[in-house]
């Protein structure tokens, strides 16, 4: 187990998390299609169970076409239907034929009289280019409701899934015409609100939209839907008794007369309308619904996906990672068609394409991660080979110089000048041994982030003064002058660590400098940086040496031409020691003409500071 912690890295993590979630659920929106696929596949593994029909449909098949005069009759067929099943008293009767434009009058006259022999009827009005249109009003004086007639809203494949319950155009509204067929049936007014609908007790989960329509999903049954012939029924009129009680839906059935075929989830052969609205009529009177997961429904738990799938990688690597989050992918591969058996449609895609694009980032993530940390362990290694490497070649040579000389003195009876020689050098090699661990040691720090900045302002010409007297001495041992231009300007940050930078490119530019030369030290503000310089007239360096110059453990060729035993990490600190204080190093050299090494860091205005206040 690791623990997470809010890192660079982490933040990292959750970006490219919410990046993959991001586009997950904006796919989502997009793959509508394939949406509906999953849908109708869920419908047919899950149809509604079977039940008692509450209507039946008077079809006017093409048997009835055929015997009754085609389709200039049909007003006739209507009239005599009505008339058929006017004795055996339905609870109500939907006609779905539009009724608009006048035919025969002595044929309207009677179709007039046989509706007015129904006590509860529906007519249809059909919504066509922004406009209704209705029943004739001749029709609608025999107290006849209205009904829409649209039965595949919201499909782009030619599915009927949903039937808007409400349909609006400008401010005329009318319901389904199932929908009027119930309210009718029950003697309930329908009671609206913006989320449901409700007739008598029955709650009816359907929405008001954005367009002004309540979508609803129609349950459409497996089995066949009870029909009677007009035909048989004008053949055998007992066959009205069928009728008694129940909700007529009265309409074309014949393939060949019929222009609205419709497409169900089913996959099988188109059905008529008129067995749409009686289909979802038998929705409505069932009271069983499929609703639609919430839009922060589905967001929700896109999101909870993302986070699962996160902590997955973040916590686990290896086959436990890859095992749970298996276990997981296959969870939500699942969990539709769960919802489904439920009553609550939750869309695919979205959840899918997050799971996989989750996962996906997650384990790349995961993968360059354990590829950069296996990296930078292998650097860490080579690091500290080296490291050991400087340890046991380093000071081999002053442990040597001491033990040599305690033998020295301890075996043979040496004059006290000789003695006082050799303690002399004990004393130097031991100090250079403590150097060397002090170094060693702080350098270790400093590439751990061990070391503390403090914050206080100083001036350029303090530390350079300060680190000039210190390497005085060493300068005079081999007549070295070191003078000095311009000293301005003004810093801020850790006193105590830029002198050690200054002073090592000091010391460095006398340990590697010839005898009777001159070095250089100036500071000078361009804009908002200063610019301190320790220019050298040593050997120099090549353009290759340059380039490595600050890699730690590193030694030039001039240190190995001097003869000095320089550690090759002076300058490895210097330049953590200058980026810590947000500058960096600049160095320029040429052979046989000296190096310039360059601290560029942000300047610092003493007015800038308020001035102290005494009470």
């Amino acid at each position: 187990m690791r623990r997470l912690s809010l890192s660079r890295q982490s933040v990292a993590y959750i970006a490219i998390l919410g990046t993959a979630l991001i586009v997950a659920v904006i796919s989502g929106w997009l793959a509508t299609p394939i949406d509906d696929y999953a849908y109708d596949w869920m419908f047919r593994q899950h149809p509604p169970p079977p039940a008692v029909p509450h209507c039946v449909i008077l079809a006017i098949d093409d048997a009835t076409y055929r015997a009754m005069g085609g389709v200039r009759e049909y007003r006739k067929m209507l009239a005599q239907a009505l008339e058929l099943v006017a004795p055996a008293r339905p609870k109500a009767v939907a006609v779905d034929v539009v009724l608009a434009d006048p035919e025969d009058s002595a044929e309207d006259a009677r179709l007039e009289s046989a509706m007015r022999g129904i006590k509860n009827l529906v007519l249809v009005a059909h919504l066509e280019n922004g406009r209704w249109e209705e029943p004739l009003p001749r029709f609608l004086k025999t107290g006849a409701r209205k009904g829409h007639d649209k039965a595949d809203e919201n499909s782009r494949d030619g599915v009927t899934r949903k039937i808007p319950l409400e349909q609006r155009a400008g401010r005329e509204r009318n319901w389904a015409l199932a929908l009027t067929a119930l309210q009718l049936a029950r003697g309930e007014p329908i009671i609206e609100s913006p989320q449901d609908l409700q007739i008598g007790n029955e709650l009816i989960p359907a929405a008001r939209t954005s367009e002004g329509n309540r979508p609803l999903r129609v349950l459409f049954a497996r089995e066949a839907f009870p029909q009677v012939s007009l035909k048989d029924l004008v053949d055998r009129p007992q066959l009205a008794a069928r009728f008694h009680d129940q909700v007529v839906f009265l309409g074309i059935t014949s393939i060949t007369a019929s222009y609205d075929r419709v497409a169900t989830p089913y996959g099988q052969e188109r059905i008529p309308g008129v067995q749409v609205h009686a289909e979802l009529f038998e929705t409505l009177e069932r009271g069983q619904f499929l609703t639609d997961a919430s839009a922060s429904g589905v967001l929700g738990f896109c999101l909870l996906t993302a986070v699962l799938f996160g902590l997955i990688f973040a916590l686990l690597y290896g086959w436990p990672a890859y095992l749970f989050a298996s276990i997981l992918l296959a969870a939500v591969h699942v969990t539709p068609l769960l919802f489904f058996r439920e009553g609550i449609v939750l869309p695919y895609f979205a959840p899918i394409a997050t799971a996989w694009l989750t996962f996906f980032a997650g384990a790349s993530y995961q993968h360059f991660v354990v590829r950069r940390q296996l990296r930078k362990s292998e650097s860490d290694r080579q690091r500290y080979q080296q490291a050991i490497h400087f340890v046991t070649h380093e000071m081999r040579t002053p442990l040597t110089a001491i033990q040599g000389s305690s033998e020295l003195m301890g075996r043979y009876n040496l004059s006290e000048e000789k003695r006082k020689q050799i303690a002399d050098m004990i004393n130097q090699e031991s100090k250079r041994l403590a150097r060397m661990i002090q170094t060693f040691l702080d350098v270790e720090r400093l590439s751990d982030g061990q070391v503390e900045l403090k914050t206080e302002p100083f001036s350029a010409r303090e530390i350079v003064e300060s680190c000039i007297q210190r390497a005085r001495p060493l300068a005079e041992r081999k007549n070295i002058r070191i003078q000095t231009n311009v000293l301005e300007g003004e810093l801020q940050g850790d006193r105590e660590l830029m002198e050690y930078a200054v002073y090592n490119l000091l010391t460095n530019a006398v340990k590697y400098s010839s005898t009777d030369t001159e070095i250089k030290v100036w500071s000078l503000p361009q804009g908002d940086r200063l610019r301190l310089s320790v220019k050298d007239q040593g050997i120099g360096m090549d353009a290759k040496e340059l380039r490595q110059i600050f890699q730690k453990f590193y030694r030039t060729k001039r240190a190995e031409a001097s003869g000095e035993a320089g550690t090759g990490i002076g300058l490895s600190i210097v330049e953590q020691i200058v980026t810590y204080h947000g500058g960096k190093m600049e160095v320029t050299s040429e052979p046989g003409k000296g190096s310039c090494f360059t601290v560029v860091l942000p300047a610092h205005s003493r007015a800038s500071q308020p001035p102290p206040v005494s009470v």
